[in-house]
Protein backbone atom coordinates (compact mmCIF):
# COMPACT_ATOMS: atom_id res chain seq x y z
CA UNK A 1 0.00 0.00 0.00
CA UNK A 2 0.93 3.85 -0.61
CA UNK A 3 2.65 5.64 2.22
CA UNK A 4 0.23 8.02 3.90
CA UNK A 5 1.13 11.94 2.91
CA UNK A 6 -0.07 15.21 4.53
CA UNK A 7 -2.10 15.83 1.24
CA UNK A 8 -4.36 13.17 2.62
CA UNK A 9 -7.76 14.39 4.10
CA UNK A 10 -6.99 12.36 7.68
CA UNK A 11 -10.41 11.23 7.95
CA UNK A 12 -10.14 9.58 4.79
CA UNK A 13 -6.76 8.01 5.86
CA UNK A 14 -8.57 6.54 8.94
CA UNK A 15 -11.11 5.32 7.24
CA UNK A 16 -8.63 3.18 4.09
CA UNK A 17 -6.76 2.18 7.24
CA UNK A 18 -9.96 0.53 8.82
CA UNK A 19 -10.83 -1.16 5.57
CA UNK A 20 -7.18 -2.29 4.77
CA UNK A 21 -7.82 -4.12 8.36
CA UNK A 22 -10.61 -6.37 7.78
CA UNK A 23 -13.79 -3.78 6.21
CA UNK A 24 -13.10 -4.96 2.75
CA UNK A 25 -13.69 -2.35 0.29
CA UNK A 26 -14.99 -3.25 -3.48
CA UNK A 27 -12.61 -5.57 -5.29
CA UNK A 28 -12.17 -7.15 -8.35
CA UNK A 29 -11.33 -10.75 -6.08
CA UNK A 30 -15.20 -10.57 -4.69
CA UNK A 31 -17.59 -12.31 -6.48
CA UNK A 32 -20.50 -10.44 -7.99
CA UNK A 33 -22.73 -10.76 -4.73
CA UNK A 34 -20.73 -10.29 -2.43
CA UNK A 35 -18.82 -6.88 -3.60
CA UNK A 36 -22.81 -5.76 -4.12
CA UNK A 37 -23.52 -6.87 -0.10
CA UNK A 38 -20.35 -4.95 0.74
CA UNK A 39 -20.92 -1.50 -1.34
CA UNK A 40 -24.44 -2.21 0.59
CA UNK A 41 -23.51 -2.21 4.19
CA UNK A 42 -20.49 0.72 3.54
CA UNK A 43 -22.83 2.94 1.76
CA UNK A 44 -26.15 2.25 4.62
CA UNK A 45 -26.47 5.93 6.54
CA UNK A 46 -27.39 4.83 9.54
CA UNK A 47 -30.14 7.50 10.23
CA UNK A 48 -31.32 8.83 6.62
CA UNK A 49 -32.83 12.51 6.72
CA UNK A 50 -36.34 13.10 6.12
CA UNK A 51 -37.80 14.57 3.00
CA UNK A 52 -41.09 15.68 1.86
CA UNK A 53 -42.21 12.56 0.49
CA UNK A 54 -40.43 9.30 -0.93
CA UNK A 55 -42.12 6.71 -3.52
CA UNK A 56 -40.76 4.00 -4.93
CA UNK A 57 -42.54 3.07 -8.66
CA UNK A 58 -41.94 1.21 -11.66
CA UNK A 59 -41.85 2.23 -15.22
CA UNK A 60 -41.74 0.71 -18.16
CA UNK A 61 -38.22 0.71 -20.17
CA UNK A 62 -36.70 -0.62 -23.23
CA UNK A 63 -36.58 -4.24 -21.64
CA UNK A 64 -38.59 -4.51 -18.79
CA UNK A 65 -39.81 -2.66 -16.05
CA UNK A 66 -37.28 -0.09 -14.22
CA UNK A 67 -37.70 0.63 -10.96
CA UNK A 68 -37.63 4.34 -9.12
CA UNK A 69 -37.44 5.28 -6.26
CA UNK A 70 -38.68 9.74 -6.50
CA UNK A 71 -37.95 12.11 -3.61
CA UNK A 72 -39.41 15.22 -3.37
CA UNK A 73 -38.28 18.68 -1.40
CA UNK A 74 -40.74 20.82 0.75
CA UNK A 75 -40.80 23.63 -1.62
CA UNK A 76 -43.08 25.77 -2.60
CA UNK A 77 -44.14 25.65 -6.78
CA UNK A 78 -42.12 23.69 -8.88
CA UNK A 79 -39.13 22.47 -8.23
CA UNK A 80 -36.43 21.46 -10.23
CA UNK A 81 -35.81 17.66 -11.22
CA UNK A 82 -32.30 15.22 -11.24
CA UNK A 83 -32.34 11.93 -12.85
CA UNK A 84 -29.85 10.34 -10.69
CA UNK A 85 -27.82 7.54 -12.15
CA UNK A 86 -26.15 5.77 -9.33
CA UNK A 87 -22.69 4.45 -9.31
CA UNK A 88 -20.83 0.92 -8.82
CA UNK A 89 -18.64 0.32 -12.00
CA UNK A 90 -21.74 -0.91 -13.51
CA UNK A 91 -22.28 -4.01 -11.58
CA UNK A 92 -22.81 -2.63 -8.05
CA UNK A 93 -24.72 -0.05 -6.33
CA UNK A 94 -28.79 0.44 -5.91
CA UNK A 95 -31.12 2.86 -4.69
CA UNK A 96 -31.20 1.41 -1.20
CA UNK A 97 -26.88 2.31 -1.54
CA UNK A 98 -28.08 5.75 -2.57
CA UNK A 99 -30.72 6.69 -0.44
CA UNK A 100 -29.01 8.95 2.02
CA UNK A 101 -27.10 10.53 -0.53
CA UNK A 102 -29.87 11.11 -2.30
CA UNK A 103 -31.65 12.70 0.41
CA UNK A 104 -29.36 15.25 0.79
CA UNK A 105 -29.24 15.99 -2.73
CA UNK A 106 -33.23 16.78 -2.54
CA UNK A 107 -33.35 18.72 0.85
CA UNK A 108 -30.22 21.13 -0.34
CA UNK A 109 -30.92 21.34 -3.76
CA UNK A 110 -34.68 21.62 -3.24
CA UNK A 111 -34.58 19.36 -6.08
CA UNK A 112 -36.98 17.12 -7.14
CA UNK A 113 -34.84 13.34 -7.21
CA UNK A 114 -35.65 10.88 -9.71
CA UNK A 115 -33.38 8.10 -8.36
CA UNK A 116 -32.90 5.08 -11.18
CA UNK A 117 -32.69 1.13 -10.41
CA UNK A 118 -31.12 0.20 -13.72
CA UNK A 119 -30.10 -3.23 -15.08
CA UNK A 120 -26.61 -3.67 -14.25
CA UNK A 121 -23.42 -5.97 -15.65
CA UNK A 122 -22.61 -8.64 -15.94
CA UNK A 123 -26.22 -9.68 -16.54
CA UNK A 124 -27.00 -7.24 -18.31
CA UNK A 125 -23.49 -5.51 -20.20
CA UNK A 126 -23.53 -2.41 -21.95
CA UNK A 127 -25.70 -1.29 -23.45
CA UNK A 128 -28.36 -2.27 -21.38
CA UNK A 129 -27.97 0.18 -18.71
CA UNK A 130 -27.19 3.17 -20.45
CA UNK A 131 -30.60 2.47 -22.60
CA UNK A 132 -32.31 2.64 -19.00
CA UNK A 133 -30.76 5.55 -17.80
CA UNK A 134 -31.48 7.31 -21.21
CA UNK A 135 -35.34 6.04 -20.87
CA UNK A 136 -35.91 6.78 -17.06
CA UNK A 137 -34.19 10.20 -17.80
CA UNK A 138 -36.58 10.62 -20.65
CA UNK A 139 -39.82 10.00 -18.12
CA UNK A 140 -38.16 12.54 -15.78
CA UNK A 141 -38.45 15.32 -17.93
CA UNK A 142 -41.92 14.08 -19.70
CA UNK A 143 -43.54 13.85 -16.07
CA UNK A 144 -41.62 16.74 -14.27
CA UNK A 145 -44.85 18.88 -13.96
CA UNK A 146 -46.94 15.27 -12.37
CA UNK A 147 -44.14 14.80 -10.15
CA UNK A 148 -44.20 18.76 -8.66
CA UNK A 149 -41.40 19.51 -11.18
CA UNK A 150 -40.18 22.19 -13.64
CA UNK A 151 -40.29 20.68 -17.08
CA UNK A 152 -37.99 23.17 -18.11
CA UNK A 153 -35.10 22.73 -15.02
CA UNK A 154 -34.20 18.99 -15.71
CA UNK A 155 -31.19 17.90 -15.03
CA UNK A 156 -28.79 14.41 -15.16
CA UNK A 157 -26.50 13.26 -12.57
CA UNK A 158 -24.55 10.08 -11.00
CA UNK A 159 -21.12 9.48 -9.57
CA UNK A 160 -18.22 7.28 -11.31
CA UNK A 161 -19.93 5.09 -12.99
CA UNK A 162 -23.30 7.26 -12.86
CA UNK A 163 -21.54 9.83 -13.79
CA UNK A 164 -20.42 7.99 -17.07
CA UNK A 165 -23.69 6.91 -17.89
CA UNK A 166 -24.97 11.01 -16.69
CA UNK A 167 -22.80 11.98 -19.78
CA UNK A 168 -23.88 9.37 -22.03
CA UNK A 169 -27.49 10.13 -21.51
CA UNK A 170 -26.54 14.00 -22.18
CA UNK A 171 -25.05 13.15 -24.91
CA UNK A 172 -27.80 10.98 -26.43
CA UNK A 173 -30.47 13.16 -25.32
CA UNK A 174 -28.63 15.69 -27.83
CA UNK A 175 -27.99 13.35 -30.66
CA UNK A 176 -31.53 11.84 -30.23
CA UNK A 177 -33.21 15.37 -30.51
CA UNK A 178 -34.15 13.90 -26.62
CA UNK A 179 -34.93 16.04 -23.62
CA UNK A 180 -33.48 19.18 -23.10
CA UNK A 181 -31.72 19.23 -20.39
CA UNK A 182 -30.42 21.85 -18.25
CA UNK A 183 -27.65 20.67 -16.50
CA UNK A 184 -25.57 17.58 -16.09
CA UNK A 185 -23.42 16.78 -12.61
CA UNK A 186 -20.82 14.51 -13.60
CA UNK A 187 -18.98 13.23 -9.97
CA UNK A 188 -16.03 11.44 -10.50
CA UNK A 189 -17.21 10.06 -13.60
CA UNK A 190 -15.66 7.28 -15.10
CA UNK A 191 -15.17 8.47 -18.95
CA UNK A 192 -12.46 6.47 -20.28
CA UNK A 193 -11.35 3.44 -21.55
CA UNK A 194 -7.32 2.71 -20.05
CA UNK A 195 -6.63 0.26 -22.90
CA UNK A 196 -6.96 3.64 -25.28
CA UNK A 197 -5.48 6.41 -23.21
CA UNK A 198 -3.61 6.00 -20.40
CA UNK A 199 -3.48 9.02 -17.29
CA UNK A 200 -0.82 9.74 -14.67
CA UNK A 201 -3.54 9.72 -11.99
CA UNK A 202 -3.98 5.76 -12.75
CA UNK A 203 -0.69 5.11 -11.89
CA UNK A 204 -0.10 7.78 -8.85
CA UNK A 205 -3.46 6.60 -7.35
CA UNK A 206 -4.17 3.56 -8.56
CA UNK A 207 -3.82 1.27 -5.75
CA UNK A 208 -4.50 1.73 -1.38
CA UNK A 209 -7.08 4.84 -2.23
CA UNK A 210 -9.95 3.07 -2.24
CA UNK A 211 -10.79 1.94 -5.91
CA UNK A 212 -8.25 1.06 -7.52
CA UNK A 213 -6.81 0.14 -11.08
CA UNK A 214 -7.40 -3.80 -10.95
CA UNK A 215 -10.73 -3.24 -10.21
CA UNK A 216 -11.12 -0.29 -12.91
CA UNK A 217 -10.53 -2.85 -15.38
CA UNK A 218 -12.28 -5.48 -13.25
CA UNK A 219 -15.49 -3.72 -14.02
CA UNK A 220 -15.18 -2.55 -17.49
CA UNK A 221 -14.39 -6.09 -18.50
CA UNK A 222 -18.08 -7.11 -16.82
CA UNK A 223 -19.48 -4.08 -18.16
CA UNK A 224 -18.67 -3.45 -22.07
CA UNK A 225 -17.21 -5.62 -24.86
CA UNK A 226 -13.35 -4.55 -26.01
CA UNK A 227 -15.15 -3.90 -29.57
CA UNK A 228 -16.82 -0.61 -27.14
CA UNK A 229 -14.44 1.32 -26.92
CA UNK A 230 -14.67 3.57 -29.77
CA UNK A 231 -18.57 3.74 -28.51
CA UNK A 232 -19.28 7.49 -27.15
CA UNK A 233 -22.07 6.32 -25.44
CA UNK A 234 -20.05 3.67 -23.38
CA UNK A 235 -16.93 6.34 -22.48
CA UNK A 236 -17.89 9.82 -23.67
CA UNK A 237 -14.61 11.40 -23.21
CA UNK A 238 -14.02 8.80 -26.84
CA UNK A 239 -17.17 11.29 -28.10
CA UNK A 240 -15.62 13.41 -31.40
CA UNK A 241 -17.61 16.69 -30.90
CA UNK A 242 -19.03 18.00 -26.87
CA UNK A 243 -20.88 20.70 -28.52
CA UNK A 244 -24.58 21.48 -27.86
CA UNK A 245 -24.27 19.71 -24.55
CA UNK A 246 -26.13 20.92 -21.36
CA UNK A 247 -24.18 23.27 -18.83
CA UNK A 248 -21.98 20.88 -16.51
CA UNK A 249 -20.53 20.35 -13.16
CA UNK A 250 -17.83 17.94 -12.91
CA UNK A 251 -16.33 16.59 -9.78
CA UNK A 252 -13.03 15.24 -9.48
CA UNK A 253 -10.84 13.92 -6.47
CA UNK A 254 -6.71 14.21 -5.41
CA UNK A 255 -6.36 10.52 -4.61
CA UNK A 256 -8.70 9.07 -7.16
CA UNK A 257 -7.21 7.28 -10.06
CA UNK A 258 -10.09 8.46 -12.61
CA UNK A 259 -9.47 12.35 -11.70
CA UNK A 260 -7.39 12.59 -15.02
CA UNK A 261 -9.85 11.32 -17.06
CA UNK A 262 -12.49 13.61 -15.42
CA UNK A 263 -10.27 16.56 -15.78
CA UNK A 264 -9.96 15.67 -19.43
CA UNK A 265 -13.29 16.36 -19.66
CA UNK A 266 -13.84 19.61 -18.24
CA UNK A 267 -10.94 20.84 -21.06
CA UNK A 268 -12.90 18.95 -23.59
CA UNK A 269 -16.32 20.51 -22.28
CA UNK A 270 -14.61 23.91 -22.24
CA UNK A 271 -13.28 23.71 -25.42
CA UNK A 272 -16.28 23.07 -26.56
CA UNK A 273 -17.78 26.02 -25.73
CA UNK A 274 -19.80 24.39 -22.96
CA UNK A 275 -20.66 26.28 -19.57
CA UNK A 276 -18.39 23.90 -17.30
CA UNK A 277 -17.44 24.55 -13.45
CA UNK A 278 -14.66 22.07 -11.59
CA UNK A 279 -15.11 21.27 -8.69
CA UNK A 280 -11.86 19.57 -7.13
CA UNK A 281 -10.97 17.99 -3.88
CA UNK A 282 -7.56 17.56 -3.61
CA UNK A 283 -7.43 15.94 -0.69
CA UNK A 284 -10.44 13.09 -1.28
CA UNK A 285 -10.58 9.73 -2.22
CA UNK A 286 -12.85 8.06 -4.93
CA UNK A 287 -16.27 7.68 -3.94
CA UNK A 288 -16.46 10.37 -0.59
CA UNK A 289 -19.96 12.27 -1.36
CA UNK A 290 -21.09 8.30 -0.86
CA UNK A 291 -18.60 8.15 2.81
CA UNK A 292 -20.50 11.46 3.62
CA UNK A 293 -20.85 9.73 7.38
CA UNK A 294 -17.15 8.59 7.76
CA UNK A 295 -15.55 11.77 5.92
CA UNK A 296 -16.93 15.17 7.01
CA UNK A 297 -15.76 16.92 3.23
CA UNK A 298 -18.09 14.32 1.83
CA UNK A 299 -20.94 16.35 3.53
CA UNK A 300 -19.12 20.14 2.44
CA UNK A 301 -19.52 18.51 -1.39
CA UNK A 302 -22.40 17.32 -1.51
CA UNK A 303 -23.61 20.87 -0.45
CA UNK A 304 -21.64 22.09 -2.61
CA UNK A 305 -22.74 20.21 -5.26
CA UNK A 306 -26.49 20.90 -4.21
CA UNK A 307 -25.40 24.71 -4.41
CA UNK A 308 -24.03 24.65 -7.91
CA UNK A 309 -27.11 22.02 -9.29
CA UNK A 310 -29.50 24.88 -7.64
CA UNK A 311 -27.91 27.83 -9.42
CA UNK A 312 -27.42 26.22 -12.69
CA UNK A 313 -31.13 25.20 -12.61
CA UNK A 314 -32.55 28.14 -11.28
CA UNK A 315 -30.59 30.43 -14.25
CA UNK A 316 -32.55 28.16 -16.65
Amino acid sequence: MPTRDDGLDPQAAALLEQLESGISAPSSTLSVESGRRILEELFAVADPEPVDEVVDIEIQGPNGPIPLRIYAPEVDGPAPVLSFLHGGGWVRGSLDAYDGLCRRLTNRAGAVVVSVDYRRAPEHPFPAGFEDCYAATEWAATHAADLGGDPDRVAVGGDSAGGNLSAAVALAARDRAGPDLAHQLLVYPALNPPSVRWFDSYDENGAGYFLEMDSVEWYLEQYCDPADVGNHYAFPLRARDLSGLPPATVVTAGYDPLRGEGEAYVDRLSEAGIDTTHLRYDAQIHAFLSLYEYVEKGREAIDDVAARLRDGLDGR
